[in-house]
């Protein structure tokens, strides 16, 4: 059917475009090229072996190619991908695949807008429903159906939509609709003064498979841990966003009716008397989200605060993961982009955290600027081992997830010269986030530093630099992979040539560095080279790296996940038409 679909898609668009040609034009046909190959090199030193493009196959790659074509209010868009020995899926297994990944046809008569096929899209925030794509998480929970919205009037528009959710080159079998209301009121009426108000709902309703399954798991329950089940689970959310004049704040509000889903910390009782964690509960959930922001010139702040109470709202409760998320939950921490300070990020805890974050910047003069970001993530329910060998709780209540304060200042002297530095002070608890047994809270202090040097027109120099010190545990030996010390350069002449070349160093070892099986004594210092080359030309943009890198989190809109450590050769192309 999708063969059809796109057979369809193609002698549409070409009878437009030839159509278009006739009358002398009209249409726009537009593309983008992505695409990535991975060669990979095994390196037991860090740890970069045992996987299948290790061991064997030696080679992966990912691409997505989209195409869409607009004509006389018609809009056509397909895409294809393919995955060959990608790690995207599971970082540690091979996943091979190629298909149409994406298509969707939209079309708009007066006020009504009408898209079919595969839909982004999103209601308020994200907190009951977001279908998005994230491709180096390899996340595309794209809405599979139709949708409609149509335009009130000027200021407000209702949309409804219904479809089914997208899991890779197939779709989840429940079914997903929903719809929402959101508009504009001008207070004043210059305009500095208003509201912008809105409200939406989501529901899933099970498939008989799928829920055929759910009643034979918890048929298995001892009766004390019977939960019952329910085909259909219902989201509401309330939102609105209040202007005046440089102070902005937004407030959204969510409850979801009791849904089914996997709690990996519930308590469950065994037939053979023993306790042990992990099981299918029967909740209902709610949210709360809200944002401030005030802004003047030399100066704004922004404040933010969540309250996540067993908002997990899947298309599937046997997925985990990044798997089938209907929804979205705003992170609540700094999105980083150096290299140390980015290596620990807090996923969101969708089944409970409680979460403030700070973000202040002042800027007295044009040379000078500070920035200050402060956040704090706590538990809101004590969290237990996934065994009965540690009857303590991991976490009690409001017991500390993660913190963070980040410190830069930037000075610009002259034109040619900009410098950047500062600190980053984090607690993270590496056994919530990664699931390290005994790990415990990982505390760092990390400084950076940064200047740019515009030699002439066309040529800059970047330097950088940055260092991660660890703390120790009860046994005195460095947390993790103890202490690093990260170096840059990058020489680019505009408009095409970039090079970078960077060092990534294992300074002081700590007790889970590889090769694990060594006394921390004996582990050599380990070093994690990178060298990369950028060539741009117009549109096009290729990338040839070599590349030495740890085992980290990573993350993408507070969306993270484990990604093993690499080595090899890394290309990519990027291409816009």
């Amino acid at each position: 059917m999708i063969l059809r679909i796109l057979f369809a898609f193609v002698l549409i668009a070409t009878g437009c475009i030839l159509n278009a040609q006739d009358e002398g034009g009209g249409g726009r046909l537009s593309g983008r090229l992505e695409a990535n190959g991975n060669f990979f090199q095994a390196d037991s030193a860090i740890g970069a072996i045992n996987t299948p493009q290790y061991d064997r196959q030696l080679y992966g790659a990912d691409a997505w190619l989209n195409l869409t074509y607009a004509y006389r209010g018609f809009e056509f868009g397909v895409r294809f991908d393919m995955f060959n020995n990608s790690n995207l899926l599971n970082p540690l297994a091979s996943y091979t695949d190629q298909g149409i990944g994406n298509w969707y046809i939209k079309k708009r008569v007066e006020r009504l807008e009408i898209t079919g096929g595969y839909i982004y899209d999103q209601i308020g925030s994200g907190t009951i429903f977001r279908s998005f794509e994230q491709r180096p998480l390899l996340i595309d929970n794209a809405l599979f159906g139709i949708r409609l919205v149509y335009d009130i009037n000027d200021d407000w528009r209702i949309k409804v939509l219904s479809g089914r959710q997208k899991r890779l080159f197939e779709v989840y079998e429940p079914i997903i609709r929903g719809g929402s209301i959101d508009g504009f009121i001008a207070l004043n009426e210059s305009g500095t003064v208003s509201l912008a108000p809105g409200a939406g709902v989501m529901a899933r309703t099970f498939d008989d498979e799928t829920m055929e399954t759910i009643v034979n798991t918890i048929s298995s329950y001892t009766p004390v841990d019977s939960i019952g089940a329910q085909y259909n689970t219902y989201a509401f959310s309330f939102f609105n966003t209040l202007v005046a004049g440089p102070f902005t704040w937004y407030i959204e509000g969510a409850i979801k009716t009791k849904d089914v889903f996997n709690d990996p910390f519930a308590e469950k009782l065994n037939w053979t008397g023993t306790v042990s964690r992990g099981k299918l509960v029967n909740r209902p959930g709610n949210i709360v989200y809200t944002s401030m922001s005030y802004a003047k010139k030399g100066f704004g702040m922004t404040l933010e605060f969540k309250r996540t109470e067993d908002f997990t709202f899947r298309a599937n409760p046997f997925v985990a993961l990044n798997r089938g998320m209907i929804n979205y939950l705003p992170p609540m921490t700094r999105v980083n982009t150096y290299r140390l300070n980015a290596r620990y990020a807090a996923a969101t805890q969708e089944l409970g955290e409680l979460a403030v974050q700070g973000e202040f910047s002042y800027a007295p003069s044009r040379k000078w600027r500070f920035d200050l970001n402060v956040s704090n993530i706590e538990s809101l329910r004590p969290l237990f081992p996934l065994d009965e060998d540690e009857p303590q709780p991991i976490l009690t209540d409001n017991d500390l997830l993660y913190r963070e304060i980040h410190l830069q200042v930037t000075h610009k002297p002259s034109r040619k010269v900009s410098m950047l530095g500062g600190f980053q002070i984090q607690n993270y608890n590496q056994e919530v986030y990664e699931g390290k047994r005994g790990a415990g809270i990982l505390q760092t202090f990390a400084p950076f530093g940064e200047v740019l040097f515009k030699l002439d027109r066309k040529k800059a120099l970047r330097l950088e630099a940055q260092y991660m010190l660890m703390n120790r545990d009860a046994k005195d030996q460095r947390k993790d992979y103890g202490n690093w010390l990260f170096a840059l350069a990058e020489f680019s002449i505009a408009p095409h040539w970039s090079f970078t070349v960077s060092d990534m160093f294992n300074a002081s070892p700590g007790k889970n560095t590889p090769p694990v099986d060594q006394p921390v004594e004996d582990k050599e210092d380990i070093h994690f080279p990178r060298f990369d080359i950028y060539y741009t030309n117009k549109t096009n943009r290729f990338s040839l790296s070599y590349v030495k890198q740890v085992e980290g989190i990573v993350c993408t809109g507070g969306i993270c996940r484990l990604e093993p450590a690499f080595s090899g050769v890394k290309m990519t192309v990027n291409s816009s038409f």
